[in-house]
């Protein structure tokens, strides 16, 4: 049985485990994170690996995923996003803090690779995995191998542009799928129904403590599980959106699965009903080609170190 670690890095907790080569997870080890110091964040996954060694001592190989974007050489973070990190070489540190070798990934395609290994996408060679949360991150399984791009830089589909000249994004454009179809895009939905017609978003402004300026994607979820109508018409429109960049990622990339995670899946059917509606309203050709099923990730909260673990295995 090949043993493996996985660290799955992110802005509050860094979360590792031993994962054998069926996806199992064998014991886990939770640090929280301290974002701002990017040696702090190197001597913690350093820590974690090491406590995990003490008890599984074959484990030979140490997979770390982490948000931003990670170079080819599957070692650099060439611009770290909610970590300071950009520049480093985070693969050869850590391999000399613990002496095992050391593969990092972009966290989306750790947790979309674990998808597609062990979870909804099990079995396919052509996939699409879809994180929304507070942004929209993604994973692109082309014939069975994980697509990175030239640079590393490969399957940011959260950037994709639906709306020219539309709201402004972190990237630096406009009008990105992220800004339309994330969690916070769902906060701005019910923030903007509720200056213009506080009256049919009154549920949403109770849920966020009768302050209209606090309205969060939270807020709107809870209000939509209740069946109420503004908030079921803020999930429209992100839904709307986030089928059109669907339908376009089909036209160019043809998977045989679309896979939903993030923290926005907990929705469920208030998210995917309609997501499915739309993106079959946008796929080209869709009368006249296979369905592509879009479904729920199964992988749940340690996808992200799984598919970490299991990439550092890969070649």
């Amino acid at each position: 049985m090949a043993l493996s670690i996985g660290v799955d890095v992110g802005g509050t907790k860094i979360a590792a485990g031993v994962v054998d080569d069926n996806g199992q997870v064998l014991q886990t080890v939770r640090r929280d994170s301290p974002a701002a110091n990017r040696q702090a964040i190197i001597d913690t996954i350093t820590t974690v690996v090491r406590r995990l060694r003490e008890d599984f001592p074959d484990a030979a190989t140490v997979g770390i995923g982490a948000a931003g974007f990670v170079s080819s050489d599957r070692n650099t973070m060439a611009h770290g996003t909610n970590l300071d990190w950009t520049g480093m070489r985070i693969g050869d540190v850590v391999s000399q803090g613990t002496g095992l070798p050391v593969v990092v990934e972009n966290d989306a395609n750790a947790f979309g690779w674990a998808e597609a290994r062990f979870g909804a996408a099990r079995g396919r060679r052509n996939a699409l995995i879809v994180a929304i949360g507070t942004g929209v991150g993604g994973a692109i399984i082309v014939d069975g191998h994980l697509l990175r791009g030239a640079a590393g830089f490969g399957g940011e589909i959260g950037h994709i542009n639906v709306v020219p000249g539309g709201r402004p994004c972190g990237c630096g454009l406009r009008g990105c799928l992220e800004r339309y179809s994330a969690g916070t895009a769902l906060g701005v939905n019910g923030w903007e129904l509720a200056q213009f017609r506080p009256a049919y978003a009154a549920r949403i402004i109770e849920l966020s403590g009768g302050d209209p300026e606090h309205i969060s994607g939270k807020a709107v979820t809870a209000a939509a599980r209740e069946g109420d109508p503004a908030a079921l018409e803020c999930y429209e429109q992100l839904t709307h959106w986030l089928g059109v960049g669907l339908a376009d990622m089909c036209a160019l990339l043809d998977p045989e699965v679309i896979v939903i995670a993030g923290g926005l899946a907990e929705a469920g059917d208030i998210l995917l009903t309609p997501t499915r509606k739309a993106f079959t309203a946008n796929l080209t050709a869709g009368g006249n080609r296979p369905a592509i099923p879009v479904v729920l990730a199964e992988g749940g909260q340690e996808a992200g170190l799984v598919g970490a673990a299991d990439l550092a295995r890969q070649p």
